[in-house]
């Protein structure tokens, strides 16, 4: 193969993988629009429902961080076969559901699936796509990170306008199945198997660690309509969990067993790109969360036209990735990522100014400038940070990713919610109405986004394209750069 192209059999197992890892994580912000309606046909509180968001994003959690090993340890075909099993088998226990109980299996089924086709997919084309060529097709792969959470909201609006809940799986089921037969019958081995044994004591490490500071995220959101247990418990088994596990992973990474190897950190390009990426999660699920809340609730949209409001901006996300992964190639990650960030922090500002009647033309604005600027950070921030670690750590540096995405994504929503409760329970204390104090209280979430972006501005100017990765002793960072605090 040269040097900067791809052979037609690897260019269609990566067109596979990314079919079918859009296909999945759409499935992950699906159901915020169905809330209301799940409330209604299921009698079930909000509370209660807010599971079938949490229960994903914890599963996503504790699943994420054995990819990894699982990638090491199988050919590309079974793992492959895995996820899309779990995804398609969960989907159909979703769409035949009765009541919440099975509901809640098939969302925890459907995400067990998703957790491996992501890492799969990064890892698959860090292997087989050469440098001169990665911002391209990672641009692609920024699509489905960031497009399908976007626009799952605007696709479950439209279903619920027309149809049953359960539509939503039932719709997903013959492509999930469909990606599946597909890729039994074309997707090749591309990895070599390393048999390496999986530590039982980092996997209840991780699953009490991540799993733990997830669920205790999403406990503070739902801290006042009166959670059964308080957030600080989850999240300090979850921070103690997680100090034993990094412990253990850097005992075990001496003899190449680690669960998930943390030397990809000693990469300054990998960690500013993983710094600036949790952030900007945390802006695109927060976002997800609380504009459609503020289109339905404070200007009075149905939840298909709030669901199509998203749309706009997920569309430009899509159109941009490969456009921002060319520019990738050609001059480096600073001239999309600072622009980006910039782009991300002016429409937070404006987001600050909404109240009960801010037209919806300028929320829409708002929107789409959010979407162009972090089209604009993705894909140079996933290509910077698995580029810079030498090919042996390309599954665990996924795995990384991965973990980071859904401990930020779970942060973000946590964070937007709990500071615009307590800021309307607070204003409606004072005397305001209901609606002034909801939009009030948006107004301080966006508020409080946009003064954390700032730190993603500044970290920015630190993100460089990665030298060409090479293997590495222990006294040099994974790009063959001695480790020191000025890194690359």
């Amino acid at each position: 193969m040269a040097a900067d192209t791809v052979s037609a059999r690897d260019r269609l197992v990566i067109s596979l993988l990314l079919v079918s890892a859009f296909v999945v994580i759409l499935n992950e912000t699906i159901m915020g629009v169905a809330l209301p309606r799940l409330m209604e046909d299921l009698q079930i509180t909000a509370s209660t429902g807010q599971w079938l968001t949490t229960a994903f994003m914890l599963t996503m959690a504790v699943v994420i961080p054995i990819t990894g090993f699982l990638i090491q340890r199988f050919n590309t075909r079974p793992v492959f076969f895995a996820a899309m099993t779990l995804f398609s088998v969960g989907t159909l226990v979703s769409a035949l559901s009765p009541g919440f109980e099975m509901l809640l299996v098939g969302r925890v089924i459907q995400a067990g699936g998703t957790a491996i086709m992501m890492p799969l997919l990064m890892t698959t084309v860090m292997t087989l796509v050469p440098p001169a060529s990665r911002g391209k097709t990672m641009g692609n792969i920024s699509i489905v990170i960031s497009v399908a959470p976007a626009i799952g909201p605007t696709i479950s609006g439209i279903i619920l306008s027309v149809l049953d809940w359960r539509w939503m799986f039932w719709l997903v089921l013959p492509i999930a199945v469909g990606s599946l037969v597909l890729g039994g019958l074309r997707i090749q081995n591309v990895t070599t198997p390393n048999r390496v044994p999986v530590d039982v004591v980092s996997v209840i490490l991780s699953a009490f660690a991540f799993g733990g500071i997830v669920y205790g995220l999403s406990q503070f959101g739902e801290a006042s309509v009166g959670s059964s247990v308080p957030a600080w418990v989850p999240l300090a088994v979850g921070l103690v969990g997680l100090a034993g596990f990094i412990a253990r992973q850097l005992s075990l990474q001496r003899h190449d067993r680690a669960l998930l190897d943390l030397r990809t950190f000693r990469s300054r390009t990998f960690t500013v790109s993983i710094l600036v990426l949790s952030i900007s999660m945390m802006a695109l699920f927060g976002t997800v969360i609380l504009l459609p809340i503020y289109l339905q609730d404070v200007l009075g949209l149905e939840p298909a036209a709030a669901g199509l409001m998203l749309l706009p901006g997920g569309l430009a996300m899509g159109l941009l990735g490969p456009v921002v992964g060319r520019i990738f190639d050609r001059h480096g990650p600073r001239v999309l990522v600072v622009p980006g960030a910039v782009l991300v922090a002016a429409a937070f500002w404006t987001l600050t100014l909404l109240d009960g009647s801010t037209p919806v033309p300028l929320v829409l604005a708002c929107h789409v400038i959010l979407s162009i600027g972090l089209a604009g950070m993705f894909t140079p921030l996933f290509t910077s940070a698995l580029g810079s670690v030498r090919p042996q750590l390309y599954s665990h540096a996924s795995a990384v990713v991965g973990t980071v995405q859904q401990l930020a994504g779970a942060a973000g929503i946590a964070l937007f919610v709990s500071v615009m409760t307590i800021q309307t329970s607070a204003l409606m204390g004072s005397g305001a109405a209901e609606l002034p104090a909801l939009a009030g209280g948006i107004r301080a979430a966006f508020l409080c986004g946009a003064v954390i972006f700032l730190f993603a501005v500044m970290a920015a100017l630190f993100v460089r394209k990665p030298a060409a990765a090479v293997p590495s002793s222990d006294g040099h960072d994974d790009a063959g750069v001695p480790a020191s605090p000025l890194g690359h």
